[in-house]
């Protein structure tokens, strides 16, 4: 299996967590090889100052990949803009974040990579270069040229998407709306069965208001949108239950039998996910004709260059990609056997 892997914002942690993680080659899935997608110049700074032994090869695509050994890594170069410093933003090197996770993308549409998995970025040293970016879930979409994507954050024993992503609070009652949720409740549901193996996923749905309006008198987005929704979708065989208040949506009384939640806004859902595994932790990008996954935090730039950053939530988005792609090669032969 082979990783496309983007270090992120090269002044923040995501060039030394791998580098880190490089070092037990033993811990990371079998038959997995990352690919980094990134300056070799920044890789080897980053090494050196954390003194942490490091061997690049520069990878070609189409060439068996073999790479087991300590600190050994494939590289595939994309050039900083300017020299980078860790801890240091710059904002002349945005152009070379976006460069990598484009690289990364087209081998995955390619198909000369099974997957790509991403470090965090910094939205707002991007943005101050005058390019409009608001993260990686809707570059990614654009980029694959999809109109609806779904956000995905899963750890230990859970899993849980957003209807709505990075909006403000005052916006997210006016963009629930019914084909918005149709949209999302079956990519969801789709993904869960061909990336994740899942024969008829169970997920439960949180309603937007608090006590999920109760009955009306606390808001009727539930009445109004969220009901008719999962009745309908019921209807074409989804398997689904909600809206469901979301204060006691997140209790085993119903979690333990769920495959995912879908909550309303970012708010409402990640918190709770993040408490539960925060670290050990992946982002998904659903609805993509790639597999993509990434770590749940952000590029700590006060930790850049200190090698104290913990790497097990990379750790976690290189697995959960791994699973993803097992999870797609056994639906995908099933689908074969069966001739449909």
């Amino acid at each position: 299996m082979l990783l496309a892997v983007t270090p992120g914002e090269p002044a923040g942690i995501g060039p030394e967590l791998l580098i880190q993680l490089i070092q037990e080659p033993s811990r990371l899935p079998a038959n997995c090889c990352l690919i980094a997608i990134a300056d070799p110049a920044l890789l080897q700074a980053r090494a050196d100052l954390l003194g942490l032994p490091l061997r690049l090869t520069e990878w070609q695509p189409g060439v068996s990949a073999r790479l087991s050994g300590v600190g050994e890594l494939y590289v595939l170069p994309v050039a900083l803009k300017v020299p980078c410093e860790a801890g240091a933003l710059n904002a002349a090197n945005a152009a070379y974040v976006l460069e990598t996770l484009r690289t990364a993308c087209q081998l995955c549409q390619d198909k000369q990579v099974d997957a790509m998995v991403t470090a965090p970025v910094h939205k707002g040293i991007i943005n101050d270069a005058g390019i409009a970016f608001s993260g990686h879930t809707e570059f990614l979409a654009q980029q694959c040229n999809v109109e609806q994507t779904v956000m995905m954050l899963a750890t230990e024993g859970l899993r849980v998407a957003l209807a709505t992503t990075h909006l403000p609070l005052k916006d997210v009652a006016a963009a629930i709306t019914a084909p918005l949720l149709s949209s999302v409740l079956n990519i969801l549901n789709d993904d869960l069965r061909s990336k994740f193996g899942l024969e008829n996923p169970y997920i439960l749905v949180c309603g937007l208001n608090p006590h999920a309006g109760e009955g009306g008198h606390l808001g009727r987005e539930e009445i109004d949108i969220i009901t008719p929704v999962l009745d309908m979708l019921r209807d074409q065989g989804l398997h689904l239950q909600g809206p469901l208040p979301a204060d006691t949506l997140f209790t085993d009384k119903y979690l333990s039998k769920a495959d995912a939640v879908l909550a309303m806004y970012h708010d409402q859902g990640l918190p709770v996910l993040k408490y539960k595994g925060f670290g050990r932790a992946s982002n998904i990008t659903l609805g993509l004709p790639i597999i993509r996954t990434s770590v749940d935090h952000g590029t700590a730039l006060d930790l850049a260059g200190t090698g104290t950053a913990e790497t097990g939530s990379l750790r976690n988005a290189i697995e959960t990609a791994c699973q993803m792609i097992q999870a797609q090669l056994k639906a995908a032969s099933q689908l074969s056997r069966s001739g449909t």
